[in-house]
């Protein structure tokens, strides 16, 4: 008996069907639930399933029932528990805090999100008083984790605050007892061998941006009078020389632009060549100066996702040669082959903004997260949720910004996240809303972030329905690192 090629919802059986999103995805079924539970099924299994026909002596049958997608054989408990284990975030304060030491920066990099200002512009970097009072701040925080990330400018343009920073954090945490890990996000191009010392005898984790060949590189981050690419692979062997054994290390960003597109066999090249342990295939985003260079640097949401899809494909072929992950794929795969989230803040709902991760700014104005922070420089201040001069923390997390963050950021809360098959894996950032379509509840069918998450999604659902990477993926899941630069974005 033939069936039929289409989904016929009505002879949908909600008595006997559990709840259940679906997409329709190289020519099968993709059906997830809210347990983040996923399965392929045919046309014919698709209608029989909606339907309540399955065989229930058979393995599919028993598969569905076990994760939940028949409504007749759900564990609750055990279900819950999943659930439970999937959003322990929920249950944590804020454990990522972006602090801004300075915005000079002796790059000009096409895409600064940072609006930094030159390096002889020292009214923006920060004082040791207020160094002091965002350390106290931060430990204020109860998530039993800490993450402390500078961000700039290039942070290492004020080292005496960095310093300070790094001892003063240790100095607290010995009567804080919280598990503390710190990154510098920095271009390299002022680090000596006496900070790198310093900063690897204090456990100090190390990000930073390398776009691809040098002249991909060069052309994306102009340094006047320097050649970034240079000193970025420099700094970077050096680094991952000495601590390739350690659990402090170096990674590296990469920011795709207009120009990055049909480059992405040389980029992934660049990233195995000096020994990079991954790449984070990252689009352009639209802050800072990004927004006023948007014509010529930007790119489409189809652009990249045809550009993730070649590199990702490439990646895969890399890894028979040797281990090397993608790091957006890796956030997903985590949610969609175990029950961990890792956290990452801008892919997961809530997304976190002042309640995962609070921004410092270098006056010690407190932001619900760095994109907010970033608005500020446009002269924004929409997101800024108090200071460290005044107030207390309570203040901050409970600010009214950071209530209007959370709620749109829930993708139950949008009409087309709440009914989307990629809901249990996905994320929304009403920050990046706000800068593309003007409002933070965004627009889903229009909005670009959207559209990239999809696109990336569904290529890694067509890759796990091949069932050929499977071994590949599990190797990158095991990989054991310590919150790091991949915790945002």
């Amino acid at each position: 008996m033939s069936r039929p090629a289409v989904l016929d919802i009505s002879r949908l059986d909600a008595a006997k069907t559990g709840f259940f999103r679906f997409r329709r995805l190289g020519g099968r079924f993709l059906i997830t639930n809210d347990f983040g539970r996923w399965c392929f099924l045919s046309d014919a299994e698709f209608q029989d399933f909606i339907s309540g026909k399955l065989d229930q002596s058979g393995a599919l049958y028993g598969r569905l029932a076990s994760d939940g997608f028949i409504r007749d054989r759900m564990d609750f408990q055990a279900l819950t528990e999943v659930w439970r284990k999937r959003n322990r975030f929920l249950w944590q304060g804020p454990s990522l805090h972006v602090v801004v030491a300075t915005l000079r920066c002796n790059h000009r990099c096409l895409y600064c999100q940072a609006n930094s200002v030159a390096m002889k512009d020292k009214s923006c970097d920060m004082s040791l008083e207020t160094a002091r009072k965002v350390v106290d701040r931060i430990f204020e925080s109860p998530s039993p984790a800490i993450t402390l990330e500078f961000q700039g400018g290039e942070p290492l343009v004020n080292w005496p605050v960095v310093e300070f920073i790094v001892k003063y954090a240790h100095e607290k945490n010995e009567k804080a007892g919280k598990g503390l890990w710190i990154n510098l996000v920095t271009n390299l191009s002022l680090l000596d061998d006496k900070k790198l010392d310093f900063l690897l005898k204090s456990g100090v984790n190390f990000c930073t941006s390398l776009d691809g060949p040098a002249d991909l590189h060069n052309k994306n981050r102009l340094f006047v009078g320097g050649n970034s690419h240079a000193d970025t692979v420099k700094w970077f062997k050096v680094i991952h020389g000495r601590t390739k054994r350690k659990m402090f290390r170096i990674d590296a960003l990469l920011t795709v632009t207009r120009f990055s597109l049909s480059r992405w066999k040389d980029i992934i090249d660049e990233y195995v060549g000096i020994g990079a342990r991954g790449v984070f295939l990252r689009p352009v985003n639209p802050f800072g100066l990004a927004r006023e260079t948007w014509d010529k640097i930007g790119c489409t949401p189809g652009e990249f996702v045809d550009f993730y899809a070649k590199a990702f494909d490439y990646i895969l072929a890399v890894n028979r040669r040797r281990p090397f992950f993608e790091q957006s794929a890796r956030i997903f795969l985590s949610k969609m082959m175990t029950d961990q989230d890792p956290n990452f803040l801008d892919m997961r709902s809530p997304c976190g903004a002042g309640v995962g991760q609070v921004a410092y700014n270098f006056d010690g104005g407190v932001y619900a997260c760095d994109e907010g922070r970033m608005f500020s420089r446009m002269g924004d201040e929409s997101f800024r949720i108090g200071s460290v001069h005044e107030g207390a923390y309570k203040d901050s997390v409970g600010h009214s910004a950071v209530r209007a963050i959370e709620v749109a950021s829930c993708l139950d809360n949008q009409t087309e996240c709440s009914r989307c098959a990629y809901k249990p894996y996905c994320g929304v950032c009403p920050i990046q809303c706000y800068a593309e379509q003007g409002d933070i509840m965004g627009r889903m069918p229009s909005n670009s972030r959207c559209r990239i998450n999809m696109g990336i999604q569904d290529v890694l659902f067509e890759r796990l329905r091949e069932g050929k990477y499977d071994k590949i993926f599990q190797r990158w899941l095991k990989q054991k690192e310590p919150s790091g630069p991949y915790q945002k974005q």
